[in-house]
Parts: structure tokens; sequence; C-alpha cells
């Protein structure tokens, strides 16, 4: 009976190691996606003719977005109703 209950505890443990690095994998790939697609944006701007500073401050809207996201969902999975 001990033997089982040990190993739900370790197995429990192990998938939220998983899970939680699983989330950190995507925490970090959606922050390289973003900065990507930033850069692109302002490169695609700059190509057609509008000034850098102007590209910079509109392809900031990415980075202000990315936040939103990511409280969102932080307000969301620690929101316990």
């Amino acid at each position: 009976m001990k033997l089982r209950s040990v190993a739900s505890i370790i197995s429990v443990i192990l998938h939220a190691v998983r899970l939680l690095l699983s989330l950190l994998a995507l925490w970090l790939s959606f922050g390289w996606k973003v900065r990507k697609a930033r850069k692109a944006f302002e490169k695609e701007l700059v190509k057609m003719g509008m000034a850098r500073k102007d590209a910079k401050r509109l392809s900031a809207w990415y980075s202000k977005l990315k936040k939103d996201i990511i409280n969102t969902l932080k307000a969301s999975a620690f929101t316990w109703r």
C-alpha cells in the first residue's frame, strides 16, 4: 500500500516538472517568435519608405500585445474560482 502511495507521489512530481518545463519552453519560443515578427514588421515598413523611428514605434505594439497575453494567461492561471 505504501509503495503505491510513494509511486503516485513520484509520478505526480514528474508530471508537474514536465508540465513546467513545457510551459517554460512555450514561453521562451513565444517571446522569440514575437521578437522575430516585430523585427520583420519593422524591416518591411522601412523597406516601404517609413522612417525607422516610426516603424519602431509601431512595432512596439507587438511587445505590448505579448505582455497583455502573458498577463491574461497568468491571471487566468492563478484565479481559483
